[in-house]
C-alpha cells in the first residue's frame, strides 16, 4: 500500500437527519485521524433546530449545509457533492453517520482508487458494528436481478473485486464520475440511488470494486424503527424505477416478477400480523407500478397509520 501522504486529498460527506449524536461521533472520529486531513461536509436534511445547533457547536470546523426540508439520501448527498466539487477536485467519501471506518482503511481505499483510473467507486467490507465478525456486505449485485443484492459471503480471490455497486454506507467515489455521469438520481429519494449511479458509470467504463483488505462497521440499531415502513416502501418501489431506467425491453417481464414477489411478501407479512409493514409494501408496489417516485415520507406515514 502506498503511503498516506500520497492520498491526502479527500472530501467527506455526512448526511444528518435528526441524529446529532451520531453525526458528532462520526465527525470526531474523522477529526482524530493523524495523516489524512479531509474537508468534512455535514449536510443537514431538514432536522429540528436543536439537532443542527448541537452539530454547529460541537463541530465548528465542519462545513455545514442546511437544507430546509428532508431531501432524502439522494437529494441531501447531492447538495454536499456539488459543494465539495466546487471547492476541489478530490475523491469524495460518502459516509453514513451511523458507520465507522478507521483512517488506515480509508487510506487503503484511496490507494486502490489511485492505482487504476478505471475504478470509479471503491468500498470496504462492511460489518455489523455490534457484532464485528458479522459481514453485512461485500459489495452489491444487481438489485433487480437478485432478491438480496448485498453480497454476504466472501469467496477466495483477489483482494480487489468488481461488484455491481458499492453500498452508499461507506464508498469513495472518483470526482470525475460525477462530472461525467451526473449526480445521484433524486427520484429514488432513499435506497438504490448509488446502485443506479454505479450502473450509469459502468456504461461508460468505470468499475465498482470492493477492497477486501479494508473494513468498516455499520450500526443498524438507530434505523430499525423505520425498517418496517419507510425502508420497506422505498425498497419495493425503487426496483420499478431501476427497471424503467435500465431494462426498457424487459420492463413488463421484470415488473411482473417483482409485482408477484411483492404480493407474496404482502400476504406473508399480513399473515404474520404486521399490518403496518403490509400497508407499506402495498403502497410501494402501487407507486412503483404507477410511476410515483421522489420523496413520499409523509404520505407513507399517513397511509400506514402513524409515524
Amino acid at each position: 500500500m502506498g503511503g498516506m501522504g500520497s492520498t491526502a486529498g479527500l472530501a467527506v460527506i455526512i448526511l444528518n437527519w435528526n441524529a446529532a449524536d451520531d453525526t458528532i461521533r462520526c465527525v470526531r472520529e474523522i477529526e482524530a485521524w493523524e495523516h489524512l486531513r479531509p474537508t468534512i461536509w455535514v449536510v443537514d436534511n431538514g432536522s429540528a433546530e436543536e439537532s443542527i445547533a448541537a452539530i454547529a457547536q460541537s463541530c465548528p470546523n465542519v462545513r455545514l449545509i442546511r437544507n430546509g426540508a428532508n431531501l432524502g439520501f439522494a437529494g441531501g448527498t447531492n447538495r454536499g457533492i456539488v459543494a465539495a466539487l466546487a471547492v476541489d477536485e478530490v475523491p469524495i467519501l460518502l459516509l453514513n453517520n451511523d458507520a465507522s471506518v478507521a483512517e488506515p482503511d480509508i487510506a487503503r481505499l484511496l490507494d486502490t482508487l489511485h492505482r487504476d483510473k478505471r475504478i470509479g467507486f471503491v468500498g470496504p467490507l462492511l460489518f455489523d458494528m455490534h457484532d464485528t465478525e458479522h459481514l453485512l456486505s461485500a459489495g452489491g449485485r444487481n438489485p433487480v436481478l437478485h432478491h438480496h443484492s448485498h453480497i454476504l459471503t466472501l469467496s477466495p480471490g483477489p483482494p480487489v473485486r468488481t461488484v455491481a455497486y458499492v453500498p452508499g454506507t461507506v464508498v469513495v467515489v472518483r470526482p470525475e464520475v460525477f462530472r461525467q455521469v451526473g449526480l445521484l438520481d433524486e427520484n429514488y429519494f432513499f435506497s438504490m440511488e448509488v446502485a443506479d449511479l454505479c450502473r450509469r458509470a459502468a456504461q461508460i467504463g468505470y468499475r465498482s470494486v470492493v477492497d477486501t483488505r479494508a473494513r468498516a462497521f455499520h450500526s443498524l440499531e438507530r434505523s430499525s424503527d423505520l425498517r418496517g415502513t419507510l425502508h420497506v416502501y422505498y425498497i419495493i418501489r425503487n426496483r420499478f424505477l431501476f427497471i424503467r431506467k435500465f431494462y426498457p425491453r424487459s420492463m413488463w417481464l421484470l415488473s411482473a416478477v417483482w409485482s408477484l414477489y411483492s404480493l407474496a411478501l404482502w400476504l406473508k407479512v399480513r399473515a404474520a400480523g404486521r399490518p403496518t409493514t403490509a400497508r407499506a409494501i402495498w403502497l410501494g408496489l402501487w407507486d412503483g407500478l404507477h410511476g410515483r417516485f421522489g420523496g413520499q415520507n409523509e404520505r407513507v406515514f399517513s397511509y400506514v397509520g402513524g409515524k
